[in-house]
């Protein structure tokens, strides 16, 4: 398998490069960004990174490399919601406001939010944060769409949208803070391209939660229970606003513990889409605990220490 990859070597340089299934990275020429190459069609992309992987000797090996969130430039993430039936049933069981859920299920407009910018992403092997002011938080194990600055998609990647269930139960008006703080989205640290992705409708999505050593919650579910197709979200997302150097939208979650589950602190998330890859993730509560976010924007080997701890 294949993967597009942003990383920081042993001087703290940042690259971008493509990695193989043995984990051999070879760098693009002229030090592109991500969001240089979301600037690029699908067919011109897929040749440079075709190109790229058919070189000989490697550059670098993923061991010997710190993997990075491979969002940059001007790229956002953004999510959707209520986009699977289990989905509505959860926001209707949480919620005070039921009906806004029920409407919004079958509405032709769909629920779209900004969930983060590039520098405040995590990745595997970081953080996740729950608020300390929520009783009720959950991991919402999301495929992630790729797309270029013309809103074709290009790859995918895996999305964790940490979400506190009861901020947003109490009023839907508070689904910013519900949705948006430190350490509230991790990312898969590689892009699949979507010409390596046979399927994409037919993914299957798992979840483990552990606690002490043992599963405190396991949930699946596949692509093909959509509600909204990808594309759709898209359209929308695209409709009123440009994405000079693309996107990551991540397309909503069929994976909602019962109310009688939170996630706790020294939780393990662990994460896997079919094709895709894994992405794990330590819980910690308090978003204090990701205050290294801000050193990391101009030294990115600082996440090392946090790894190794978290």
């Amino acid at each position: 398998m294949t993967r597009i990859v942003r990383f920081a070597d042993a001087t703290g340089t940042v690259a971008t490069g493509v990695a193989d299934a043995s984990g051999a990275v070879r760098r693009f020429d002229g030090s592109p960004r991500v969001a240089d190459l979301l600037r690029l069609p699908v067919e011109r992309l897929r040749e440079l990174v075709e190109s790229t992987a058919a070189r000989g000797r490697p550059d670098a090996d993923e061991a010997d490399v710190l993997p990075l969130p491979p969002l940059d430039g001007l790229m956002e993430l953004w999510a959707a919601g209520v986009t699977y039936e289990r989905s509505r049933e959860a926001r209707v069981e949480e919620s005070t406001e039921q009906s806004v859920y029920e409407r919004i299920y079958d509405a032709e407009r769909p629920e779209l939010f900004l969930k983060a910018l590039p520098w405040r992403l995590v990745t595997d092997g970081e953080p996740i944060a729950v608020r300390d002011d929520s009783e009720l938080n959950v991991p919402e194990p999301e495929l992630g769409v790729v797309l270029n600055a013309e809103a074709h998609t290009v790859g995918y990647v895996i999305v964790d949208d940490v979400s506190s269930r009861s901020i947003e139960g109490e009023n839907p008006l508070y689904l910013p803070q519900a949705k948006i703080y430190a350490g509230s989205a991790a990312v898969s640290s590689g892009i699949v391209p979507v010409w390596e992705v046979e399927e994409p409708r037919a993914l299957k999505i798992s979840m483990t939660v552990w606690r002490d050593g043992a599963a405190a919650f396991r949930g699946a579910i596949s692509t093909a229970a959509f509600h909204r197709s990808p594309e759709e979200l898209a359209e929308y997302l695209w409709r009123c606003q440009p994405f000079p150097d693309g996107a990551v939208l991540s397309t909503g979650t069929g994976i909602v513990p019962d109310m009688d589950f939170t996630l706790r602190s020294g939780d393990l998330v662990e994460t896997s889409v079919d094709g895709v890859g894994v992405l794990t993730n330590r819980v910690c509560v308090g978003t204090g605990a990701l205050d290294w976010l801000v050193d990391a924007v101009d030294r990115p080997l600082a996440r090392r220490a946090v790894r190794r701890t978290g």
